[in-house]
C-alpha cells in the first residue's frame, strides 16, 4: 500500500510540479499535497534527535559523519524500530566513531554534498554569465517525495537550493537567488518558490530557516514581502492579491505578543522599548543545540559566559539572523561564548520589517482594503521613527544594532548599517556619512567586507558575502552614490570571475581582503554552487555590464 501511495505521489508531482497555477487551483492542489505529504501534528513533526535518541547523540558527538548536518539529512533504509533495535544490540557509544559511521551507512541513505561546478559541461572559457544562466537547472529540485522519518519538510513545487551541504530551500537566500532568476526571465520558477513559501506559512505558520524539521524553531531575515514585490514588478497587482493573506500570516508570526509585551519582559521576537515603541529581535523557541551543528553548540555552551540557560537560545537566534556567526552578536566583539543575540535589536531586521509593513500596505490597497492599508502604513512610520531614534549613533555617524538591556547602540561596525539606505529611510545627510564610512572601512580589493573584525567567524573579516554586496550597492544607488556603488560591483564581480576562471566554481562567500585566497572561518568549509552568489552576479551584470 505504501509503495502504491508513493507511486501516486510521483505521478501527482510530475503532473503538477512545473505547471503555473491560478490562485484557486493552486490552493486546491496545495490542500491535496498537504493531505498526502504532511503527517498528523504537522506544526511539530518529529526531529532527528527525537526520532533517533541516543543514536543521534552518539553520531553527532563522535563526529562520525564529519559534518553534523549529514546525519540530520540521512534517510533511513529500514523502520525506526528496526534501526533502534539493531543499534541497541550493537552496544556502541560516542567513542566508537568508525563503527558508528559504518552503522549509519549500513542503515541509512547518506546524502552527498552536491556540487554543480561545470555540471553543464562547459569549460571555464565560457563567460561566467553564460555559465550561470545554464546552471539554474542543476540547482533545481523537483517537488518532494515523502520519506518516513526524514527531516525534509516536503514542498509541492520545484525550487532552487544553494548547493554544497545545503540540499534544501533556504529562506533569505532565495530572495537573492530570485534577483538572478528574474534576469534570466525565470519568473515561473520565482512563482513556484513563492508558492512553496506560502505553503510553509499555511502549514507551519511561518517560513522556517529551511525546509527541514530541525529548522522549524526559527526563521531567517523576513524577505518574503520583498520577494512578492519583485514578482509584482513583472506581473502586477495579481501577485499582491495572491500572496496578501500569506504575508499577513507571516508578519503576524514575527509580531506575536505585540499587544501584551511589556518593557521589562520581551516576548519571543518582540521588544517594547522605554519610549513605548515596538521593535523586533531574533529568537528561537527551542532550547537545545542546533541539530545540524550539534557538537559545536555543545562545546560553546561549556564555556558560555552569559545568562544561565540562554546559550542555545542565543546561538539559535544568531542562526535565525543569517549571520551565523558574527561579532555583531558577541558582547566582547571577539568570542562566541559571549553571544547575546536576544539582547540586541538588529537594525537590518527592523528595516526589513519596515519594508514588509509598507508592502503589506500596498498589497492591502490593491485588494481594496483601505483601512488595513492605512494601518500597515502607520506601523511602518512608527518603526521608521524608532530605528532613526535608537539605531543611529550621532557621534559615530552610523547605524548600529541596539543593545536594549544597556540602552545604547552596540557600536560594532557591520554592513547591517546599510539597510536603512536599502529601504530608503536614512536622511540624505546620514547616507552621506555612511557612504564615507563604507569607503574608509569596508571597501576592499574584492568588494565590501562584512565587518572589520577578524574573529575567525565566517560573517566577519576577511569575508564578503553576495547579499551584503547587493544590499550595499542598492542602498548607495538609492541615494545617488553611483560611483561608489559601481566600484564595489566591479570589484566583487572581478573576484567572482577570477575564482571561476581558476576553479570553475561559484562560492557562498569570498575573501575580499586578499583576493588570491579563498574564504574561510565558521563551522564548515566554504561551499560551492551557489544560489545567491549566482543570483547577485547576474543582477549586477544586468546593472553594470549589460549585453
Amino acid at each position: 500500500m505504501k509503495a502504491i501511495t508513493t507511486l501516486l505521489l510521483v505521478f501527482f508531482f510530475i503532473a503538477n510540479g512545473y505547471s503555473r497555477q491560478q490562485p484557486k487551483s493552486l490552493e486546491k492542489n496545495m490542500q491535496v499535497f498537504r493531505s498526502k505529504a504532511i503527517p498528523d501534528k504537522a506544526a511539530s513533526p518529529a526531529t532527528p534527535d527525537q526520532i533517533w535518541g541516543q543514536l543521534f547523540k552518539d553520531v553527532q558527538l563522535s563526529m562520525a559523519m564529519g559534518d553534523n548536518k549529514t546525519f540530520t539529512d540521512a534517510i533511513p533504509k529500514f523502520s525506526r524500530a528496526t534501526i533502534l533495535k539493531k543499534y541497541k544490540a550493537a552496544d556502541l557509544t560516542e567513542k566508537d566513531s568508525v563503527k558508528l559511521r559504518n552503522f549509519v551507512f549500513e542503515h541509512f541513505n547518506v546524502p552527498l554534498a552536491s556540487s554543480p561546478a561545470n555540471a553543464t559541461g562547459q569549460t571555464q572559457e565560457a563567460s561566467l554569465k553564460k555559465h550561470l544562466e545554464d546552471l539554474w537547472p542543476m540547482l533545481i529540485r523537483k517537488s518532494d517525495i515523502v520519506n518516513d522519518n526524514s527531516s525534509l519538510l516536503p514542498l509541492p513545487k520545484p525550487y532552487i537550493v544553494p548547493g554544497g551541504r545545503f540540499r534544501e530551500i533556504y529562506y533569505w537566500d532565495s530572495y537573492f537567488t530570485m534577483l538572478g532568476l528574474a534576469v534570466s526571465n525565470r519568473f515561473d520558477l520565482i512563482e513556484n518558490m513563492l508558492d512553496n513559501f506560502k505553503f510553509l506559512i499555511d502549514t507551519y505558520g511561518h517560513i522556517p530557516n529551511g525546509n527541514r524539521t530541525y529548522y522549524l524553531g526559527r526563521s531567517q531575515p523576513p524577505y518574503f514581502a520583498l520577494m512578492v514585490d519583485l514578482l509584482h514588478e513583472k506581473m502586477g497587482d495579481r501577485i499582491y492579491r495572491k500572496y496578501l493573506t500569506a504575508m499577513q500570516k507571516e508578519y503576524n508570526w514575527w509580531m506575536d505578543g505585540e499587544k501584551n509585551v511589556t518593557v521589562k519582559a520581551p516576548h519571543r521576537r518582540i521588544v517594547k522599548m522605554n519610549d513605548g515603541s515596538i521593535l523586533n529581535r531574533y529568537f528561537d523557541d527551542v532550547k537545545a543545540p542546533r541539530q545540524e551543528s550539534y557538537i559545536q553548540d555543545v562545546e560553546t555552551a561549556k564555556t558560555y559566559r552569559g545568562k544561565e540557560g540562554m546559550a542555545f537560545t542565543n546561538l539559535r537566534a544568531g542562526a535565525e539572523s543569517g549571520w551565523d556567526f558574527s561579532s555583531r552578536w558577541f558582547a566582547d566583539t571577539n568570542h562566541i561564548n559571549t553571544i547575546e543575540t536576544t539582547d540586541i535589536i538588529p537594525v537590518d531586521l527592523n528595516c526589513l520589517l519596515y519594508a514588509y509593513e509598507n508592502i503589506l500596505s500596498k498589497a492591502a490597497k490593491a485588494k481594496g482594503l483601505q483601512s488595513k492599508a492605512t494601518a500597515y502604513s502607520q506601523k511602518g512610520a512608527k518603526r521608521k521613527a524608532a530605528i532613526l531614534a535608537l539605531c543611529w549613533n550621532s557621534d559615530k555617524h552610523y547605524f548600529f544594532d541596539y543593545q536594549f538591556k544597556s540602552n545604547q547602540t552596540t557600536n560594532r561596525w557591520s554592513l547591517a548599517g546599510v539597510l536603512p539606505l536599502f529601504v530608503h529611510i536614512a536622511t540624505k545627510e546620514q547616507a552621506g556619512y555612511i557612504k564615507e564610512r563604507i569607503e574608509q572601512t569596508f571597501i576592499k580589493d574584492g568588494g565590501v567586507v562584512t565587518t572589520p573584525y577578524h574573529t575567525h567567524q565566517q560573517w566577519d573579516a576577511p569575508n564578503g558575502w553576495a547579499p551584503l554586496q547587493y544590499l550595499t550597492i542598492k542602498g548607495l544607488v538609492n541615494y545617488d552614490y553611483n560611483s561608489t556603488a559601481k566600484l564595489i560591483a566591479d570589484r566583487w564581480m572581478a573576484v567572482n570571475e577570477t575564482v571561476y576562471a581558476n576553479t570553475g566554481k561559484m562560492l557562498e562567500k569570498y575573501n575580499v581582503e586578499d583576493i588570491h585566497l579563498l574564504s574561510g572561518g565558521g563551522e564548515y568549509p566554504t561551499q560551492d554552487g551557489f544560489g545567491w552568489s549566482n543570483g547577485v552576479y547576474l543582477k549586477l551584470y544586468s546593472m553594470y555590464r549589460k549585453d
